[in-house]
């Protein structure tokens, strides 16, 4: 094995460290989601096991990277980012933006012509949300709240309050969403007139 290889290989395990660690999750958390034990990772992330193919695709896979970044890969020049759309059964698509483990994500969402008479059903989770409504009309229930954003508002929210969001009749909605763990929010220099309230 040349020099180069050795030095690749060799600088996966503290890479696949930095990205468990970074997500936050125990060995035996990483072993149930690749299937690989926990005594493999432990040597693999020490450095005193090389990876296999068969190992590195299950990691990439967890860690939300691309093998080229497991293992730093020389760029290839061409910035692109390869984005898949997942269609829902409602009409409505959403596109991952990020694919980085950890930290705030980021999506667009494309949601078809509402009905105004739906019922919302309103969901919770952990985390925190930041909105941008690129296109159309975006109905947003939250908590008591039922706002209507236009294109270029913005609404900031704690995902623990139930909240719902929905295109109108007057058309398809486009928007990006930031969602952050719980108290992970998005900064912004200058906040907008916002119809929310503080």
């Amino acid at each position: 094995m040349d020099d180069h290889l050795n030095r690749t290989l060799d600088a996966v395990g503290p890479r696949l460290k930095r990205l468990r660690m970074h997500r936050d999750i125990t060995l035996t958390d990483l072993a149930d989601e690749t299937g690989i034990s926990t005594s493999t990772l432990s040597r693999l992330e020490a450095g005193l096991r090389h990876p296999t193919l068969e190992q590195l695709l299950p990691l990439a896979r967890a860690h939300g990277v691309t093998l080229d970044e497991l293992v730093d890969a020389p760029p290839t020049g061409n910035p692109r980012i390869n984005l898949r759309p997942i269609a829902c059964g409602d009409g409505s698509t959403i596109i991952p933006l990020t694919r980085r483990p950890g930290g705030i994500q980021s999506y667009k969402f494309v949601l078809p012509t509402g009905n105004d008479d739906a019922e919302p059903d309103l969901r919770t989770h952990e985390g925190y949300d930041w909105v941008y409504v690129l296109n159309g009309r975006l109905r947003l229930v939250l908590g008591e709240h039922d706002l209507i954003l236009e294109s270029g508002e913005v609404a900031e929210f704690d995902t623990r309050t139930p909240h719902w969001f929905g295109a109108t009749g007057s058309g398809p909605v486009e928007f990006l969403s930031l969602i952050g763990k719980q108290g992970e929010r998005a900064h912004v220099r200058a906040a907008p007139k916002g119809r929310l309230p503080e």
